[in-house]
């Protein structure tokens, strides 16, 4: 007698999904765009709130295509290969140079709840009264949620032209603000082209709705697939018998990219319980290189 294997993914509820209405519908004045985006940022909440969903993995994952987006917008060519390799293979007194800079402030902005002494940690280089004068644009003025963060935007791009990524981070965090969630998430970057910061007032709120509607789609995508990586990665902890196994599992739960130091066991011990997770398909190397690896669900 054969018995069906079990399936981890079978016993996660039922995910939040982006209507087929909010993403095929054609829209092209503000009214109807911003309608649009309103759905799609309301559905995107729902996996806000899902447990099954491991929302500092996901919120990380995010914050490393925002940074791709605004590598690109600086006229950077780095992308999310070269992006971790920045930040995760950086000896001790190593410097992540611009691109990773950016990265980095994408990372920390998002990985802490929304505050001003945050936002300050991922933008060291800007006053936290600076921060606190560009957010108040934004609940100072009059709509809805992306409305202001569209006009934070044009703030901090109105007063340092070339501050693409701090005025985004700033932009997603007064999204956050209005929408009454605990973190920033990385949304807008990743929905804008380099032409959309050189708009102002309406076009530039168009823009926004525009990307808020696309981008919360992609994250929503996102967040059912993590879902499903993080149910197999729970599945097959119990398979582990290395000692701070439980802990590296969790690293992995929360992270876009982990070497095997980060791990909280011995190298060698690391590498082999990294490779016992890849064999499992519980975890994807994600460089293909043979040495200086990165790992992540």
């Amino acid at each position: 007698m054969t018995f069906a294997r079990h399936d981890p993914t079978s016993d996660l509820p039922s995910l939040p999904r982006m209507p087929e209405w909010v993403t095929s519908a054609r829209a092209e004045t503000l009214a109807d765009v911003a309608f649009l985006s309103g759905a799609a940022l309301g559905q995107l909440q729902l996996a806000l709130g899902e447990e099954a969903v491991p929302q500092a993995l996901w919120r990380d994952r995010l914050a490393l295509r925002a940074a791709e987006a605004c590598v690109t917008f600086s006229g950077r060519s780095e992308r999310a290969g070269e992006l971790r390799d920045a930040l995760h293979l950086l000896r001790p007194g190593d410097l992540p140079g611009p691109a990773g800079e950016i990265y980095l402030a994408w990372q920390r902005a998002a990985e802490r709840p929304l505050s001003i002494r945050a936002l300050h940690r991922a933008l060291p280089r800007l006053a936290p009264e600076r921060i606190a004068a560009w957010l108040d644009a934004g609940s100072a003025g009059q709509g809805g949620p992306v409305a202001r963060a569209a006009m934070v935007l044009e703030t901090v791009l109105t007063d340092a032209p070339r501050a693409e990524a701090p005025g985004l981070i700033l932009a997603d965090a007064a999204l956050g603000q209005a929408l009454g969630w605990e973190h920033c998430l990385p949304l807008l970057a990743a929905g804008l082209k380099r032409a959309d910061l050189r708009r102002s007032g309406e076009d530039l709120h168009l823009a926004c709705h525009r990307a808020a509607l696309r981008s919360a789609s992609e994250a929503l995508r996102l967040a059912g697939d993590l879902a499903r990586r993080a149910a197999q990665v729970k599945a097959v902890a119990p398979k582990l018998r290395a000692k701070g196994a439980g802990a590296a599992v969790e690293i992995f739960l929360t992270r876009d990219a982990v070497t095997p130091g980060a791990l909280p066991l011995p190298d060698r011990a690391a590498r082999r319980l990294c490779d016992r997770l890849v064999d499992l398909g519980a975890v994807r190397e994600l460089t293909g290189r043979e040495s200086f690896r990165l790992y992540g669900i």
